[in-house]
Parts: structure tokens; C-alpha cells; sequence
């Protein structure tokens, strides 16, 4: 399986190393399935949590990986030692510009406040045609559902469209992820002429 040969696929993840273990595993099977479809994993370059797990699988798998981080983060050690394709940036603006960058699709596996903070960013450029790729959200056990009923409720209150609840793709089992990526059909960059509920 090789349909994302030299393609890059953007993984937003936590940092946390605190976690449950289910999410780690979680990681371990996306990345297999990056290596597997010889995508390049883009991630924030941190060490830990599941950041560094997952970096760590792609890596020692024999796959290829890029980190993004503002130097404020380098400066506290907080980068990958193993990651050799470093981008170092000045704020956490640039960072999230370039972790979409010239790639074909993102996944969220469950974060905190930045994996959140990328992902609201991310869906809301995609509904003003501004990134047209796939975003998949991994809904490990639930954890993503007050963040769709809270979409939903957007879209039932008319502060957005019935259409951006197609701004995403879920999955609950982390082995359809990055299938979900070849799947899911680009969004329409004529988007932003209906990004406003009139």
C-alpha cells in the first residue's frame, strides 16, 4: 500500500504523558498505516505524550517525519531527538500555517487545548475554502462527542450550515483513519460564497 508515496499527512496529538494507554495504541496503528501508505508524518515536533509516540513509531518503522515548533518550545527542549526534518518557527501562528502546508489531509487523535485550538482553526479555514483537504477526527471511546454535539448544535441554532457538518470525517477505530484521508473527497474551494448562513 503505497497510494501517499512522498504525500504529507498532518497529525494534531497531545503532548500529554499522563494519558490512558489506549490512546498510545491508537497511535501505534496510525502510524503503521502512515508508513505502510509511505506518507510523511507532519506534526508539531514535541517529545512526548503522543506526539513523540507517535513520531517515534514512524521513525523506528522506517518511515519519514517532520516537525514544526516555534524556537520558544526548542529553547525548553521540548523537540524530538530523533526527528531529523526540523522546521523551527518564531510563534504558534507559523506553526499551524505550515502544519497545513502542502498537505493532503489531517488527522486529530484526542488532545488538549492546542490539539483543540488547531482543529477549530483547521475546520474553520476549510469552510472558507482556505484548506480543502480531508480532516479526520479519531473519536477514541467518545471523546470527540461534546465537540460534535456542540458542532451540531451550531449548525441546529443556524449559526452555521447543515453542509459544515461535512467539514470533517469521524472515525472511532484509529485503522480507519488514515484510509479516510484517500477517501473523503476534497472540499469545494467555492466554499467561502456559502460560508455565511444568510
Amino acid at each position: 500500500m503505497n497510494q501517499f508515496l512522498g504525500k504529507r499527512i498532518t497529525v494534531y496529538c497531545a503532548g500529554s504523558t499522563k494519558i490512558a494507554p489506549k490512546y498510545f495504541e491508537a497511535a501505534d496503528i496510525i502510524a503503521q498505516d502512515l508508513v505502510s501508505s509511505q506518507a510523511t508524518l507532519v506534526f508539531g515536533g514535541g517529545k512526548t505524550g503522543l506526539m513523540g509516540h507517535i513520531a517515534t513509531q514512524v521513525i523506528s518503522l522506517g518511515g519519514t517525519v517532520q516537525g514544526i515548533m516555534p524556537h520558544m518550545l526548542r529553547e525548553i527542549e521540548m523537540n524530538h531527538p530523533l526527528v531529523e526534518d526540523f522546521l523551527f518557527v518564531e510563534t504558534m501562528a507559523e506553526r499551524k500555517a505550515l502544519l497545513l502546508s502542502n498537505t493532503i489531509g489531517l488527522i486529530a487523535l484526542p488532545g488538549g487545548s492546542g490539539t483543540l485550538d488547531e482543529l477549530i482553526e483547521a475546520i474553520t479555514l476549510k469552510r472558507l475554502g482556505q484548506y480543502l483537504e480531508p480532516i479526520v477526527v479519531v473519536n477514541i471511546d467518545g471523546f470527540y462527542d461534546p465537540l460534535i454535539a456542540l458542532i451540531d448544535r451550531m449548525v441546529s441554532e443556524e449559526f452555521m450550515l447543515p453542509e459544515h457538518r461535512e467539514l470533517w470525517t469521524i472515525v472511532n477505530n484509529p485503522a480507519d483513519a488514515v484510509r479516510a484521508i484517500a477517501t473523503t473527497p476534497r472540499w469545494d474551494n467555492r466554499a467561502i460564497h456559502r460560508a455565511l448562513v444568510k
